[in-house]
């Protein structure tokens, strides 16, 4: 039986006594050789006996109907099995945690790139040329809007307000009113999306590159037709999703769909231009900052106003000024956001939505700020920094933001700083800047099962690891709770047959999961300590060896037969009383080609408090990709359309310029302060990864305008607008 749990009230914190020292140590991945060696088994790995080959075809216009698909124009090839469309199949993937069909478009276009149909054959080779030869008629739509600036179609919700921001900011002795704009961006995981669809009888097993299985196996089952029950979804190793895997995709829905049809399994892989095309992109923003102070440097006044980009029917908007409604205190506060519907490739969730991309507006307008003031940066930001949420009147559940700025300055040598443009070393500028970091951290319901026999102990879950480190927390987390060697525990992720968890998404994934599996760890302790006739608050557990009740005892003599206990947490009352964030300060120092506009990170240092942290590598790996991220929105990811069709130009890695080695410094550093969150899960843990991009990027450009003057309102800051910068403040 499940022991179900609420986070109605603060929680003792139990993985502080339990002395083992594991949760917390920065051990290995344990499922890392199997990676390394090709042992791990992805999506397209391992096929079935007798798998067949389909590749997608997609659509050619922007916007239309499917008048024809010909299938006779490619039954006569060879190897070829069938094309397979109709009205079950589904325009582009759900959005995280839909649990139930996306879009089913029948014979509409919505956007060039669109899957329409699914050729199979013997070989990924004759499938793929089938693809490429089969015709396709359509009846387009003549004028069609692509370019989100040009649409008509708006949708504009009512500002969030606290307090009265006009006259706030009227009332202000310094006042700053900006537009900063940044390009969409792809999520662009180094694993493709793909799946393998296996029918038996009427029942499915799918192998896919999947983020959220609980909610995935809904999805697929509705796109289906058919009950959750007679589905069963398979992704014990995920390479990246970073958001694009959230929710299920065309290559699921229409390998299933054939599969069925065919009598024998079928792999459908994306290649990666296919990926760029059709899967979810970060949306473009332009983002409007009003601030408004007093001479001084208190914020009287703030606003973000935003405006995104969507595909019609989709309810997915980026949450663009999601931490400016907490990060800052002011008399008055104003925050709006407009839609605007395109036909173009359709956004959702793309690492650390809403932060991602407004941190680098907020943070660019409060250097702006300081500049004006002729306050320092860090300065300011100290002098604002609330006691609570300035939007819900919640307290903050731990915060340690002002200390990340204090840390993170002394660490960095900020005080070294020059003015700017002061420092030059031969033909390059350099200068430093900084950023706050924040990202509101979630509880998800998740379950998860834990059984502990005489040999040691298996964790289930159909929780997936998408390159986090799924594999090896919640090992530790079992081991810290049973008293075993980690070596003891074996990990089993990426199977609905096991409790369903909340997925890897969010940042949510190891406080979510990790609490079911510390609470189940939990369960079986309280019946140890009966077996050892002491209070769950005597026992001990080390080494191998329980002791309580003045009694010593071998683990394994307590394990008469294999014990096995499940629990499921979720979000309850503390939730509603405090709000949960993670905080951080990024510092960066840059170099600017002063003749060519060529930007160089040299260093960077995140300093992050982020509750309790699971594992030491793992958590300073995510930080670390986090801040490469920032710096890739910052100076070089950008997601270009033909605005004529809404097509994606940039439609590989050699187009969509990802960060590369000699993009990133050598010196990059992360530190932990030491924190506990008890409101926010019963092991006082808080999101990591999207924690590391939010703000990063905005000390790169910061440390850009440091340098040379130039401040880039257009992102990212590539070496032309730099340049361009340079030449308008006089340099």
């Amino acid at each position: 039986m499940t022991k179900n749990f609420r986070m109605d009230e603060a929680q003792p914190r139990l993985l502080d006594e339990t002395g083992q020292g594991i949760v917390g140590a920065p051990l290995d991945r344990p499922e890392g050789p199997k990676k390394v060696s090709g042992r791990a088994h992805y999506a397209a790995d391992g096929l079935p006996e007798g798998a067949a080959q389909g590749v997608l075809v997609r659509a050619t216009i922007a916007r239309g109907r499917v008048t024809e698909i010909n299938e006779s124009s490619v039954s006569g090839l060879r190897g070829v099995l069938g094309v397979f469309h109709g009205p079950d199949f589904i325009r582009n993937p759900a959005q995280g945690m839909a649990g139930e069909a996306p879009v089913q478009p029948g014979d509409e276009v919505h956007y060039h790139g669109q899957p329409i149909a699914l050729v199979v054959a013997e070989s990924f080779e004759a499938a793929r040329d089938a693809a490429q030869q089969l015709v396709v008629k359509y009846d387009a739509e003549a004028e069609v809007v692509t370019d989100p600036a040009r649409s008509d179609e708006l949708e504009q919700d009512d500002p969030d307000t606290a307090g009265d921001f006009d006259a706030a900011y009227g009332a202000a002795e310094v006042t700053l009113d900006r537009t900063y704009t940044t390009a969409p961006q792809a999520a662009a995981a180094m694993e493709p999306h793909a799946a393998v669809a296996d029918w038996e009888g009427d029942s499915l097993t799918l192998r896919g590159a999947l983020q959220m299985l609980r909610f995935n196996k809904e999805e697929l089952a509705d796109s289906l037709g058919i009950p959750a029950e007679k589905v069963r979804i398979l992704a014990p190793y995920i390479g990246g999703g970073f958001g694009s895997k959230l929710g299920i995709g065309p290559e699921a829905v229409a390998a299933a769909l054939a599969a069925r049809a065919l009598g024998r399994p079928v792999r459908v892989v994306m290649t990666r231009q296919t990926v760029f095309d059709a899967v979810l992109r970060r949306t473009e923003t332009s983002q409007r900052l009003r601030l408004g102070a007093d001479k001084d440097g208190r914020l009287r006044a703030l606003s973000h106003d935003d405006r995104v980009s969507n595909l019609k029917g989709e309810g997915f908007a980026e949450p663009v000024s999601q931490a400016s409604q907490f990060l800052y205190g002011a008399e008055g506060l104003s925050f709006a956001q407009t839609v605007a519907r395109v036909c173009r490739t359709p956004a959702g969730s793309v690492r650390a939505p809403g932060e991602a991309v407004g941190m680098l507006a907020l943070e660019q307008a409060m250097d702006e700020l300081a500049e004006a003031l002729e306050i320092c940066p860090v300065a300011l930001r100290l002098k604002n920094l609330p006691e609570k949420n300035p939007m819900t009147g919640q307290p903050f559940s731990a915060t340690r933001l002002g200390d990340c700025l204090r840390e993170g300055a002394e660490r960095f040598g900020w005080d070294a700083r020059k003015p700017m443009g002061s420092r030059r070393e031969g033909e390059w500028y350099v200068g430093m800047g900084m950023a706050s970091a924040a990202r509101s951290n979630m509880l998800v319901k998740s379950a998860a099962r834990v059984r502990l026999s005489a040999e040691g102990a298996v964790v289930e879950t159909d929780m997936t690891d998408i390159g986090t480190g799924s594999y090896a927390i919640l090992g530790q987390i079992a081991a810290e709770m049973l008293g075993l060697p980690v070596e003891k525990v074996e990990v089993r992720l990426g199977d609905t047959s096991f409790p369903g968890a909340s997925g890897s998404g969010g940042s949510f994934g190891a406080n979510s999961a990790g609490s079911a599996t510390f609470l189940a760890a939990k369960a079986i302790r309280e019946t140890l300590a009966g077996r050892m006739g002491c209070s769950l608050s005597e026992l001990t557990l080390q080494d191998g060896i329980a002791r309580g009740g003045n009694r010593e005892v071998p683990l394994a003599e307590l394990v008469e037969e294999e014990m096995v206990e499940e629990a499921s947490i979720e979000a309850g009352e503390t939730s509603e009383s405090h709000f949960s964030s993670g905080f951080g300060a990024h510092f960066a120092e840059v170099a600017v080609h002063a003749y060519t506009g060529e930007v160089r990170v040299r260093r960077m240092l995140g300093v992050m408090a982020m509750g309790r942290i699971l594992n030491e590598k793992t958590a300073r790996s995510q930080a670390l990709g986090g801040m490469i991220w920032g710096l890739g929105g910052a100076l070089t990811e950008e997601m270009a359309h033909d605005p004529r069709t809404g097509h994606v130009v940039t439609r590989d890695l050699a187009n969509y310029h990802v960060p590369a080695h000699a993009d990133v410094p050598g010196d990059m550093q992360v530190v932990f302060l030491e924190e506990r969150d008890d409101m926010a899960n019963p092991i006082q843990t808080k999101g990591i990864g999207e924690l590391g991009i939010s703000g990063a990027g905005a000390a790169v450009l910061n440390a850009v305008r440091n340098a040379c003057g130039a401040r880039v309102y257009d992102m990212p800051a590539t070496p032309d607008k730099v340049i361009a910068a340079m030449e308008a403040a006089g340099l």
